[in-house]
């Protein structure tokens, strides 16, 4: 008996899922908000309670993080975005405006796929499930291939609770077969109405050309500033922490730290204390070839990865409890591994003589790869991090936090979320961190409020007598006149 090609495979596992998605949620769209509200919630709270486990599905399928960081991830994801969402009116009327006489209905986008990425692959496939039942829309995840089994346990969970709490079945459905073909055809699909990317930067181009409107995200880079005026201690403590946190995998993580010249020993010090490794210059040399092998590629082997075994793969010997290896840099660029965004607990470490040369340093920083994602900054001179807000080409402003948890909306005020845009800077539609408002259509319902008189149309008739002299020259302008009258009243009865 022939055996079938895997590609043909998935790409039958991928149609029959849309086809299956689209069904369901066209009756999921006759759903009462009361109705999409207990289904959201029983899928928030299946999944904040299966958290731990999904997180060690997590590593020991991909191999990168940290296990009980996973599980942070996965409770930010059900409990902080379900909080988020939870009160947001999505079914039927949901604004009216009195005055202007101007009533705003939700209207769902149909079925969304979903790109999962290898580095948060169950938060973000809970992320994306919570947003997506929230707004009555159905959903296809396409997880990394690295990352099939733990992706479609996490959807499993969330699909089970929403089933058991009333959603239609086939609603929500997860592919196996990690073929890029039917992730490339997924995206293509007539009955996908949005495509939802989180991954790398072919991903979200390829995203972006397939015809269909796409919330695509661009990658990070983020530089940390340390101003002079900045709690030092606190700075350093949160910087090895954020970096450290799921060994570097959230985007929006620090990449290099851009310290004052006045300051900058006080900074290493205490970097130090905070089980940071500082490389010497043969270390250094060592790690550029670990972190980046080809010129301006970043060597996928190092994401996810603890500092203790990314040196000791190279034969560097450091302490047992050190969390970041930190590279003392002074250029910036492709071919400039330390420079890069590295996806791990390794940091490039900048001094400047103040700050208009740091800003210039994370400009060019962000130029080389992350415009339009994030930056963070540690001071307490609000002044210059309002300025450095107006300056920067990024989306969000960390001040004084974590930025890998603080940019998720996990230690600050922002949206929770795990797909962050880029806006223009970055190439993608949107600067906001994506959440359950994107994935809607809000149609308009407006009266009339003013009065017009639309006047009548006035006519040159200069035209017409040129043009009636010029083909019978012999007319008397009597003649002429009779003509013209007669067209007048003839435009008369028209517009009557």
């Amino acid at each position: 008996m022939a055996t079938l090609d895997k590609d043909l495979l998935a790409i039958q596992e991928m149609r029959d899922a849309v086809s299956q998605a689209n069904a369901a949620q066209a009756a999921y769209m006759q759903y009462s908000q009361q109705q999409v509200d207990s289904i959201v919630k029983a899928v928030a709270d299946a999944a904040f309670k299966e958290a731990e486990r999904l997180g060690k599905m997590a590593v020991e399928e991909t191999g990168m993080g940290i296990q009980n960081h996973k599980k942070m991830k996965n409770e930010v994801a059900s409990r902080d975005v379900y909080e988020d969402i939870k009160d947001l009116k999505t079914v039927g009327v949901i604004g009216t405006d009195r005055l202007k006489k101007v009533t705003e209905i939700a209207s769902p986008f149909g079925v969304i796929a979903g790109i999962v990425p290898t580095t948060n692959p169950t938060s973000t496939a809970i992320f994306k499930t919570l947003i997506s039942l929230k707004t009555r829309n159905g959903l296809v995840l396409s997880p990394h291939p690295y990352a099939v089994k733990c992706t479609k346990e996490a959807l499993d969970i969330c699909r089970v609770a929403a089933e058991n709490a009333g959603a239609p079945e086939g609603l929500l459905q997860c592919l196996t077969m990690s073929s890029m073909e039917a992730t490339q055809q997924l995206m293509k699909h007539p009955q996908i109405h949005l495509i939802l990317a989180t991954g790398g930067g072919a991903l979200v181009k390829a995203a972006y050309s397939s015809g269909k409107p796409a919330y695509g995200v661009g990658p990070g880079n983020v530089p940390a500033y340390i101003e002079k005026s900045a709690n030092i201690q606190k700075a350093a403590r949160q910087l090895v922490q954020s970096k450290s946190f799921d060994n570097g995998t959230i985007c929006a993580t620090e990449q290099a730290i851009i310290v004052d010249k006045a300051i900058a020993e006080q900074v290493l010090a205490e970097l130090k204390k905070q089980h940071a490794y500082i490389l010497n210059a043969e270390e250094k040399l060592k790690m550029e070839k670990l972190i980046s092998p080809v010129p301006g590629k970043v060597n996928p082997q190092i994401v996810g990865k603890s500092a203790v075994s990314l040196a000791h793969s190279i034969g560097i010997m450091v302490p047992e409890e050190t969390k970041v290896l930190i590279g003392l840099e002074t250029m910036i660029g492709k071919n400039i591994p330390f420079s890069l965004e590295k996806l791990s607990p390794i940091f490039a470490f900048y001094t400047v003589e103040d700050s208009t040369e740091a800003k210039q340093v994370m400009v060019d920083l962000l130029n080389i790869g992350g415009r339009g994602h994030s930056c963070s900054i540690h001071t307490e001179n609000a002044a210059l991090a309002e300025q450095f807000s107006l300056d920067l080409p990024v989306s969000r402003i960390v001040v004084n936090t974590l930025s890998s948890i603080g940019a998720v909306g996990g230690t600050t005020g922002l949206a929770p979320s795990f797909t962050l845009g880029c806006g223009t800077f970055g190439g993608n539609i949107t600067s906001d961190n994506i959440t359950a408002r994107h994935l809607l259509n809000i149609k308009r319902m407006a009266y009339g409020i003013k009065d017009v008189e639309v006047p009548a149309p006035e006519f040159d008739l200069h035209p017409v007598v040129e043009n009636i002299k010029a083909q019978a020259p012999s007319l008397d302008t009597e003649v002429v006149q009779q003509i013209v009258d007669q067209v007048l009243k003839q435009i008369t009865l028209q517009t009557k």
